[in-house]
């Protein structure tokens, strides 16, 4: 609910509304309601039922207080309000229930702070003075109206190479060293961990707009993304694997258009066959990362998706990461080898970190993170600052596929001669 929003809209609306289930809290409340500035009558009876059934017919405030003391169930029935509630409206609650994962999932979903009652009067003064910073502060994409918007794509060459971890560390990285408001959309809708990966639960914002293509804009976006943080929010699914999720694609690209408006960057966990089934979706994604590794079928799988993107997407800038790459010894294939047969270099090597990523699971936090330290990780925080010096420049980008000449299959023909003269 406090997501990026039209100031002039704002400038219409009321400054503050409450809504209160008690006349205890309502007392509390006018008085400071007009110390701040406030009309007194704006304080109502009714909580949040009451709340929804008003801004149903009418303007949300800039600021709205509403009181979740009868509700039986307030993460689910928040979402009533996320409905009605325009974007840019910092919203406050209150409640009985003390619970910190209660709490969590409140400001996970948009709500900028929950008090606990009985409310004292300087909690309840301090809740509105942040609100009113919060409003009055720059927002982020303002700053960012003056460059592209980032848009990233994310592609496993091979299953468990490790793209998942590599999407969620660039969108960790993107938010919190370079301040960006960033969008991580995990498009594997059964199987996805892209919220699991951030210890979050994924809810049904992604299935609700495969299914309802229709209902996609900037308000559902703001409902549907699950907050990992003040800068970072993520779309993820898992979708019952007892039916699957029909539709073209149509859905998927006006995803990525709304979030376009919503955030500087966009982070797409693409998995490899989207390529195939919704080749739309890469019309306006300026830079692929290929998440692949040092084996046969990996490099095979890499010269058909470098192919793929010579011939359906040439604007977009490739950048080739080699993942979870264990000691010389124990590769399949050699770096040199890899690097022949796709006719291209690596752009980037991360080495297995086993401990990293066992703790970053443990933690549920992105490896960029828990490695944050490690020398073998910092690649990662490079590759953000190449990816953002590439589309804040707006430059437009010639194709990455190395051309040496000779056809897709004469480089698999190659391939499995070098593969045939290592078993010799």
């Amino acid at each position: 609910m406090n997501m990026p929003f039209n100031p002039a809209r704002a400038a219409s609306r009321e400054p503050f509304t409450a809504f209160v289930c008690d006349e205890a809290t309502a007392e509390l409340m006018r008085p400071i309601a007009v110390e701040l500035g406030w009309s007194p009558e704006k304080v109502n009876k009714g909580g949040l039922r009451n709340a929804v059934q008003t801004l149903a017919v009418s303007a949300s405030p800039n600021i709205l207080f509403v009181d979740l003391s009868e509700s039986s169930d307030p993460l689910n029935d928040i979402n009533a309000l996320a409905e009605v509630c325009e974007p840019g409206t910092i919203v406050l609650t209150a409640g009985a229930v003390n619970d910190v994962r209660l709490y969590r999932d409140l400001v996970a979903s948009g709500i900028h702070d929950y008090l606990l009652k009985p409310i004292h009067p300087d909690m309840l003064r301090d809740a509105f003075l942040q609100a009113q910073s919060a409003l009055a502060a720059p927002k982020s994409s303002d700053a960012g109206l003056a460059r592209p918007h980032c848009a990233v794509a994310v592609i496993g060459t091979r299953g468990g190479c490790g793209a998942t971890s590599i999407a969620t560390s660039l969108a960790w990285l993107m938010s919190e060293r370079q301040a960006r408001t960033t969008a991580l959309l995990d498009l594997d809708v059964h199987f996805g961990t892209g919220a699991l990966a951030l210890d979050l639960e994924p809810g049904r914002g992604l299935t609700d707009a495969i299914e309802n293509p229709s209902r996609i804009d900037g308000l559902f976006i703001e409902r549907a993304m699950v907050r990992a943080s003040e800068r970072l929010a993520v779309l993820s699914a898992e979708a019952p694997i007892n039916a699957p999720l029909l539709g073209d694609g149509a859905a998927f690209y006006q995803l990525q258009e709304e979030m376009r408006g919503a955030f500087e960057c966009t982070v797409t966990d693409l998995p490899r066959q989207m390529l195939v089934q919704h080749p739309h979706l890469i019309a306006d994604v300026q830079v692929a990362v290929l998440v692949t590794e040092f084996t046969l079928a990996a490099a095979r799988d890499t010269i058909r998706i470098l192919s793929w993107f010579k011939s359906n997407a040439p604007q977009t800038q490739l950048c080739i990461v080699a993942n979870k790459v264990p000691q010389p010894a124990l590769l399949e294939i050699s770096r040199k080898d890899f690097e022949g047969s796709i006719e291209r270099s690596i752009d980037m090597v991360l080495p297995f970190e086993p401990k990293i990523a066992s703790q970053a699971a443990k933690l549920g936090k992105p490896i960029a993170e828990v490695g944050r330290n490690h020398r073998g990780i910092a690649p990662l925080a490079e590759l953000v600052r190449r990816i953002l010096d590439t589309t804040d420049a707006g430059e437009g980008s010639e194709p990455q596929v190395a051309a040496k000449g000779g056809s897709l299959l004469s480089k698999l023909g190659d391939l499995k001669a070098l593969m045939a003269s290592k078993k010799k």
